[in-house]
């Protein structure tokens, strides 16, 4: 595994967005692990996740594209810290944009803020993560909106590496139903190998315990391909 994801499945830790324990996902599914990136919170914090997020967004899509769109809420943040990171580490001005969650009628006008979305532009959207790809499903109709709008491709922190809708993982359904490119910083198998029976700041994070729990979840919802 590389270095930077070890690095980056540490900070979740640190910064406490890598939980364990009972939680309930969006999509109604009770999870040992939970991801809230809600929990980054400092300038520190956010500079570091923009830099990860920008690694794994050259990667996949390069950076010769027009804009990074964080669908609201969690979003926002997500894609102002990773095009400033673009821009000081490899030269890119991308713009950001972001969906508001109610048309605003005055001032800035409009469902859309930061920079704009028109015919022709080549957008990635960032997200947290996606557990059955809603985010998306409702992401799609507001940039279509925009005009003849190029939409490359989705990049996550962390693929949970569970069915969506179907068999088939959430990333892999949102590639095949709308043909976009996926991309993870790190996945759950990763997260699991780094951090199972290997103490962390003289912590185990992942013991047997939840191991046993984190296989029983994947037996239930683990995604088949």
């Amino acid at each position: 595994m590389e270095a930077y994801k070890k690095e980056f499945i540490e900070f979740m830790v640190d910064c406490n967005v890598l939980r364990f324990g009972d939680f309930v996902t969006k999509s109604g599914r009770k999870t040992p692990f939970f991801i809230n990136t809600g929990f980054y919170r400092t300038g520190g914090q956010l500079k570091r996740l923009g830099s990860y997020y920008a690694k794994a967004i050259r990667d996949k899509f390069g950076t010769d594209f027009d804009v990074l769109f964080g669908p609201a809420y969690k979003g926002i943040p997500l894609s102002v810290a990773a095009a400033v990171a673009v821009s000081e580490e490899y030269g890119a001005d991308i713009r950001y944009c972001s969906n508001r969650k109610e048309v605003k009628d005055h001032g800035d006008r409009g469902i859309l803020l930061g920079g704009p979305v028109g015919d022709g532009d080549r957008v990635v959207i960032i997200e947290d993560v996606t557990t059955a790809g809603t985010s998306v499903e409702e992401t799609l109709p507001i940039l279509k909106a925009q005009g003849a709008v190029d939409v490359l491709g989705l990049v996550v922190s962390v693929d949970r590496m569970e069915r969506g809708k179907g068999t088939k993982s959430a990333l892999k359904e949102i590639h095949e139903i709308y043909g976009l490119e996926t991309a993870a910083i790190v996945t759950m198998a990763e997260v699991v190998e780094h951090l199972y029976n290997r103490p962390y700041k003289g912590e185990i994070i992942i013991d047997d315990t939840l191991k046993q729990a984190i296989d029983a979840y994947y037996k239930q919802y683990g995604a088949e391909e």
